[in-house]
């Protein structure tokens, strides 16, 4: 075997260095190690399969440069208030039948307000009770409410770094990366299982890119999901004009989360419908194991079903049943 696809043992812990190395790595090489390494950890040809519903839209006082819901941009999403735990049931219902095994739950504000708490812990038991895996993004969290969610039943709590730490000032303001750090240690602390990742596309470097994954892998432990998203440019946001990701370069990304986080599940998530079915395969090659399914994801448009289960039908894939990480 040529010395360039010698497997070689995964350091405890990531550098920045080493993660580097890899991003530098021929693309064909990459796969090969990546692909490898996917295969040590879970069925190559299984994808687990989610759906996400905004149960409060709009409004949000953070100033995210990427979101639609930040009522600092003119983006036209009206503000609503959470929705009634009935929509939360059937839609939960629907995702079930659509071949779904995580229900996503997310709600735009900076924290939920403790008068909401008892609908969102209601929401959270009565999914479960359903059959399905819950995963619910609110915000920052106290201690208090990450124990409330964990006593609820919830599997997982989403909240993502979103980008490198030395570039998220030029994107958020009004909440700084220890906020989210601090987050993701109480959401640990109450024992929940962690869906954390980050968005492609908004005018960072690949140095930056770097950066990220170093911040990612290094969670102790590292996130048991990991969403790689593609921005999804919104007219009316700060980023309404950044310039496309190279599509290589957000295959090289998945791959390297692959390599670093080898049991997480690397979700294929905002952005997918940008994406053509060439470089969907290929993510998945490079060790992307989970998608969203449905026609939206939050206010923006997702690949429809159909087509999803077209796509799976051509490559020989299949929708996962069972758990959804080796460490789940």
């Amino acid at each position: 075997m040529p010395p360039a696809l010698r497997p070689a043992p995964a350091p405890a812990t990531w550098s920045r260095a080493q993660i580097g190395a890899l991003y530098e790595l021929p693309l064909m090489d990459l796969l090969y190690r990546a692909q490898q390494v996917h295969r040590e950890h879970f069925d190559p040809n299984e994808v687990q399969v989610s759906t996400l519903l905004s149960i409060k839209t709009g409004g949000c006082a953070e100033d995210c440069g990427y979101c639609s819901q930040s009522a600092h941009h003119d983006t036209g999403v009206a503000a609503t208030k959470l929705m009634p735990l009935a929509q939360v049931l059937d839609a939960a219902r629907a995702a079930q039948a659509s071949g779904a095994t995580r229900f996503c739950m997310g709600a735009a504000w900076r924290s939920p307000k403790e008068r909401d708490m008892p609908r969102l812990l209601e929401m959270v038991r009565e999914v479960r009770a359903l059959g399905l895996q819950t995963c619910i993004t609110l915000g920052m969290l106290t201690d208090p409410q990450a124990q409330q969610l964990k006593q609820a039943g919830l599997d997982f709590y989403n909240h993502n770094l979103d980008t490198a730490p030395e570039f998220y000032g030029r994107i958020v303001s009004t909440r700084t990366y220890q906020d989210r750090l601090d987050t993701l240690r109480r959401v640990r602390d109450a024992g929940l299982k962690l869906c954390c990742g980050g968005i492609l596309g908004m005018g960072e470097t690949r140095a930056q890119r770097v950066s990220l994954i170093e911040q990612l892998a290094g969670l102790d432990p590292y996130p048991e999901s990991v969403p790689i998203n593609q921005l999804i440019r919104v007219q009316g946001t700060p980023l309404q004009d950044a310039a496309p990701v190279d599509p290589i370069e957000f295959v090289r990304t998945v791959a390297v989360a692959r390599l670093t986080m080898p049991k997480a599940r690397v979700r294929l998530s905002a952005g997918r419908q940008q994406m053509d079915d060439a470089t969907q395969a290929l993510c998945f090659l490079a060790g992307a194991n989970s998608i969203f399914l449905g026609e939206r994801l939050l206010t923006a448009g997702n690949p429809l079903a159909e087509r999803d289960r077209e796509l799976f039908r051509r490559l020989g894939l299949r929708a996962s049943t069972g758990a959804c990480a080796a460490q789940a």
